[in-house]
């Protein structure tokens, strides 16, 4: 018998028959940053840079929400106090900022602080309750090792389409 016969007459049936294929779980990447008591959540696609030290250059006759803008390498990006945007009171003193890019539109959010980024599977977002439905807000989901929920901001609802 030759080695290639052997081969086949010997081979175990786990090798001849194909094998199912592991189900794919399907994630996305998220940087979870602090505002206030709220963990929110950002799809990390969107996010260009995260900044500590910047300048706000106020624009007058803009909605309280938007502080003015921020000159980032020549390009200039409305900065939104998100705090406000929820509805929460502005916070002084120091914040980061991250600068996301939504649909080919850079736009600056002013956070506390940035906590993590972490590989989400998309079957854990859940849709927020209706009744108490947030209009910046697509989803949330328990975070692992008890550190919390976290609320999905949706960058779309950022600017109002006025």
């Amino acid at each position: 018998m030759s080695a290639v016969q052997e081969d086949v007459l010997f081979q175990r049936e786990d090798d001849i028959l194909p094998r199912p294929e592991e189900p794919v779980i399907e994630s996305r990447n998220y940087l979870i940053f602090v505002i206030g008591d709220l963990k929110l959540g950002v799809d990390a696609d969107y996010v260009v840079e995260i900044l500590n030290n910047h300048t706000v250059t106020y624009l007058p006759m803009m909605p309280d929400y938007i502080l003015g803008i921020y000159n980032m390498r020549g390009q200039i990006i409305p900065i939104l106090d998100i705090r406000l945007r929820l509805g929460k009171p502005s916070k002084e003193g120091d914040s980061l900022l991250i600068v996301l890019n939504y649909n080919n539109m850079q736009l600056g959010i002013l956070v506390d602080s940035v906590e993590l980024m972490i590989d989400i599977p998309n079957a854990e977002i859940m849709p927020i309750p209706a009744r108490n439905a947030q209009k910046l807000v697509s989803g949330m989901c328990t975070l692992p090792d008890g550190a919390g929920t976290m609320m999905v901001l949706d960058c779309e609802q950022l600017m109002p389409h006025e």
